[in-house]
């Protein structure tokens, strides 16, 4: 871990190399001591020669998904403040996030002040009051997609089968970014 002194260590991992080293100056700027990963096995592999006390987790990288990677480092040290961000935010996600082990959870486009709070909030002191204005049915199918799917643990053909949908008819709904509430 960190000696008293030195600033704390962030890993980021995120396979987007551009929001990564943004993200990764912003916060370095803000007196972290940052690591970037481009994958999860990356990311793991600088956990253990770092032993950062937070870590930002893309969802959806190359290889390992965000998930696998948020349970392997709440393993590797359970005080990690862990704050997971994507583009394709559900409902199931976030849950599924949270009981990995993770702090927070972010629906990307994230600013470092957003991380900055996530990374610092309690579990309890961040979730949002509830929105008076119901979900659309849009949203509401988007996100009975998304439990389904985690339910199958990401197998396609499965979810498909379980939502009584053709296969390719659920790939083109997951490819679509998330409608808005």
């Amino acid at each position: 871990m960190n000696s008293p002194s030195s600033p704390p260590r962030l890993l980021i991992a995120d396979d987007d190399e551009t929001f990564r080293e943004v993200l990764g100056r912003a916060l370095s700027r803000r007196g972290f001591e940052v690591v970037l990963a481009q994958d999860a096995g990356t990311a793991m592999d600088l956990a253990r020669a770092h032993a950062p006390a937070y870590a930002v987790v893309d969802l959806r990288m190359p290889g390992a998904s965000g998930l696998r990677l948020v349970e392997s480092l709440r393993r590797m040290s359970d005080p990690m403040r862990i704050v997971v961000l994507t583009g394709y935010a559900s409902i199931a996600t976030a849950v599924e996030a949270i009981k990995l082990g993770a702090t927070h959870y972010l629906a990307k486009p994230a600013d470092a002040d957003q991380v900055l709070a996530a990374l610092g909030a309690a579990p309890q002191d961040h979730e949002p009051p509830p929105d008076p204005r119901p979900l659309s049915v849009e949203r509401m199918e988007w996100e009975h997609i998304q439990r389904v799917l985690a339910e199958h643990e990401g197998n396609i053909s499965a979810t498909a089968r379980a939502l009584g949908m053709h296969r390719r008819t659920l790939q083109r709904k997951l490819f679509k970014h998330p409608p808005r509430a």
